[in-house]
C-alpha cells in the first residue's frame, strides 16, 4: 500500500502534487507549484520551491534548495521550472534555481550525482549520468552533455557547452566550449586527451574510440587552426564516424570557440 511519509516539522503545501512512498524528513518546505515523483526522498532541510519538478527515486540531502528565483536582475518573477530527473542524488547544500523567460526552465536530467554545494544557475540544460564534484559552479545557460565528470571547484561561464563524455579536471576554470569525449586540464584550462578509458568502459567499441581519436589528432596537434583542422579531416576520410560527425557539429555550432 503507497503512502506518503511527512515529519510534523516540515511545511508542505495541501495544493504540492505528491507521488506514491514518498519521504518527506524533518524541517522540509514545498511550496504549491511542486511535484515529486514516487519514491523520492527528503532526508531533511530541503526547500522546494514553486516550480519544482522531481522525478521518481530522487534522494535530496539535507540543505539543498531547489527552484528558488534565479539570480538575474531581468528576472520579474515569471512562473518558470526547474527539474530534476529520475534516481538524481543531490547532497548536501546544492543550489538549482528555475529558469528565466530565455528558456522557462532548467533541467538536470536522470541518474546524476550532484555532489555537495554544487550550484545550476537559471536556464542550465544538464544531461543524463552527469557527476559534478563539490563546489562545482554552472553560470547560466550552461550545457552539460550526458557522461559528463567535472571535477571539484570547477566554474563554468554563463553559455558554455560542455560535450558528452567528457572529463574536466578539480579547480579548473572554463571559458569556452569543451569538445565531446575529451580530457582536460591544466591552467590556462587545455584538451590532453581524449576520454578513451571511459568511453570503453560504457561500450564504445574500439574503432570508435580510434576515429575519435584520429579526428582530434588532426585537429589539435596537425598545426592547423580549428577551421583548417575540420576541413583537413574531412578531406583525409571520406566515411566518417556517426560519434565523430557529432564532434564536428559541436564545434561549427560553437559561438565562445572551443580548448585546444
Amino acid at each position: 500500500m503507497s503512502q506518503v511519509t511527512i515529519h510534523p516539522s516540515s511545511i508542505v503545501s495541501s495544493k504540492a502534487r505528491i507521488g506514491n512512498n514518498v519521504s518527506i524528513g524533518p524541517f522540509c518546505v514545498v511550496e504549491d507549484d511542486v511535484e515529486i515523483g514516487d519514491n523520492t526522498e527528503l532526508i531533511s532541510h530541503v526547500v522546494l520551491g514553486n516550480g519544482a519538478r522531481i522525478g521518481r527515486e530522487v534522494r535530496i540531502h539535507p540543505n539543498a534548495v531547489i527552484a528558488t528565483a534565479p539570480q538575474d536582475l531581468k528576472y520579474r518573477n515569471e512562473p518558470t521550472t526547474a527539474h530534476i530527473g529520475d534516481r538524481t542524488v543531490i547532497r548536501e547544500s546544492v543550489t538549482v534555481n528555475r529558469g528565466t523567460v530565455h528558456s522557462y526552465q532548467t533541467r538536470v536530467g536522470s541518474d546524476c550525482l550532484l555532489m555537495a554545494y554544487v550550484h545550476v544557475a537559471h536556464d542550465c540544460v544538464v544531461g543524463d549520468h552527469v557527476i559534478m564534484a563539490n563546489g562545482v559552479q554552472l553560470g547560466g545557460h550552461v550545457e552539460v552533455g550526458d557522461w559528463a565528470i567535472l571535477g571539484g571547484l570547477t566554474g563554468v561561464h554563463q553559455f558554455c557547452r560542455i560535450g558528452p563524455h567528457t572529463m574536466i579536471g578539480a579547480c579548473s576554470r572554463v571559458v569556452k566550449d569543451v569538445p565531446p569525449f575529451t580530457l582536460s586540464g591544466k591552467e590556462p584550462l587545455s584538451i590532453e586527451g581524449i576520454n578513451a578509458v571511459g568511453l570503453r568502459r560504457r561500450g564504445f567499441e574500439d574503432a570508435t574510440v580510434r576515429a575519435i581519436d584520429d579526428f582530434y589528432t588532426v585537429l589539435l596537434r596537425s598545426g592547423f587552426n580549428t577551421s583548417d583542422g575540420l576541413r583537413a579531416y574531412e578531406s583525409a576520410y571520406s566515411e566518417i564516424d556517426p560519434q565523430v560527425s557529432m564532434c564536428i557539429d559541436f564545434i561549427r555550432q560553437s559561438r565562445r570557440g572551443i580548448y585546444r
